[in-house]
């Protein structure tokens, strides 16, 4: 998980991201984004999310929590 935050930021298309980020605040935050952090998430931790659950993490380190909860 030691590149979660620069693969997330880029992903959002900022610099950089903190763990009370909102997700939906991003300006290119959409289906399409969320698309891609399901695809970094299943590539990098081989873990399968689903876009409800996406959306429900809220923050930055929510949706890092999500995936670690589920990493096995």
């Amino acid at each position: 998980m030691e590149k979660f935050n620069a693969n997330i930021a880029e992903i959002l298309e900022v610099d950089k991201v903190e763990m009370d980020d909102e997700l939906s605040s991003f300006e290119c935050w959409d289906s399409l984004t969320i698309l891609s952090i399901i695809a970094l998430s299943g590539e990098n931790y081989n873990v399968t999310l689903s876009a409800a659950e996406v959306n429900n993490a809220k923050t930055v380190g929510g949706l890092k929590e999500l995936i670690k909860s589920k990493m096995k």
